[in-house]
């Protein structure tokens, strides 16, 4: 005799909004509680929320670390919208039978086209012009009037030789005439170096003596914390310019700002902070900057595509299928 009881829904978070017809998705086999406003949930608020759930929808202003975990024992899956999930202790996770995805791929070509854009405002000084001629202060020309450095026919470093390095790599050989160099764990096999534009493999200190634009595009961990500090950046050529569209704490943002004060390093392009969205007062002071608000995958079909798969990877677990995009092993 069937069970005229029916199953109970699960309980998922939204924990920010997003396009409300893709979030619209999780309520057809679910009880969804939203974030109408929008806002960041403090931890004890996240804590709260999460308590009774079997689902979250999250993005990187989310931390979900074991003491959170402790506090919500009927967890089920985490769904990132981030290819990025140093926000989420995974170990923890595993260990309480914990579901963690994120959604890679999807956002590759649009966050390398972020990536070169930064690297021609930084190392052409685009914005610095702008905002000198906003504030009224064009009145002459000179021959060295915001000049900088070329990017084409340059020697572009790329360190972290992903998804995203290699379609950076691919722009900048075929577009722009550019000498690839690249630092990655593990080398690529010659195919991929082929395929990045005949990308070469270098230890870190070759690649930043070598390379007239140095371009970080690898994910956050203990390992990586201040990968380049001030020994690094001594190394890197006089007028380099830096390029970070990887993790916050990769760079050790003072000491960055001392050498672009210095003129060392002859421009930075960021989009991504250690303390974000908080930034460090020394880079906010520091010349010939272009500071973005980590948008790099911010075109709206990328940013749709992100949170459809997060959504994806919800409903697939929820309903008992094995996740999209799990988080590697």
């Amino acid at each position: 005799m069937t069970d005229p009881t029916p199953s109970p829904r699960p309980r998922v978070l939204a924990a920010r909004a997003a396009f409300a017809d893709i979030l619209a998705q999780l309520d057809t086999v679910a009880d969804v509680t939203h974030n109408p406003e929008d806002r960041v949930y403090t931890p004890s608020e996240l804590r709260a929320l999460l308590a009774d759930k079997h689902g979250a929808f999250i993005t990187a202003s989310e931390r979900i670390d074991r003491e959170l975990l402790a506090a919500c024992p009927q967890l089920r899956v985490i769904s990132t919208m981030t290819v990025g999930y140093d926000h989420i202790d995974v170990a923890a996770c595993r260990q309480q039978g914990i579901v963690v995805t994120h959604a890679p791929d999807v956002l590759t070509e649009t966050t390398a086209d972020f990536g070169f854009a930064l690297l021609l405002a930084a190392a052409r000084r685009v914005t610095e012009a702008e905002r000198h001629l906003r504030a009224g202060q064009w009145t002459r020309w000179s021959v060295d009037f915001f000049a900088g450095a070329d990017v084409h026919g340059s020697v572009l470093g790329i360190v972290g030789m992903g998804r995203i390095g290699q379609a950076i790599a691919r722009r900048a050989a075929g577009g722009f005439a550019m000498r690839v160099l690249y630092h990655n764990r593990h080398r690529l096999s010659a195919e991929a170096e082929q395929a990045a534009g005949g990308a070469q493999y270098r230890a870190l200190d070759d690649l930043l003596a070598e390379s007239d634009h140095v371009l970080l595009a690898l994910p956050y961990s203990p390992d990586a914390h201040h990968l380049i500090g001030a020994k690094q950046l001594a190394r890197m050529k006089p007028g380099a310019t830096l390029v970070n569209i990887g993790r916050g704490g990769l760079i050790d943002e003072p000491e960055l700002a001392v050498e672009l004060h210095s003129g060392h390093i002859g421009a930075a392009g960021l989009d991504v902070f250690e303390g974000e969205p908080k930034v460090h007062p020394a880079l906010l002071a520091a010349p010939r900057t272009v500071l973005t608000p980590h948008i790099a995958s911010a075109s709206i079909p990328t940013r749709r595509a992100m949170v459809q798969l997060a959504v994806d990877n919800l409903l697939a677990v929820l309903q008992g299928r094995p996740p999209l995009t799990p988080v590697p092993a």
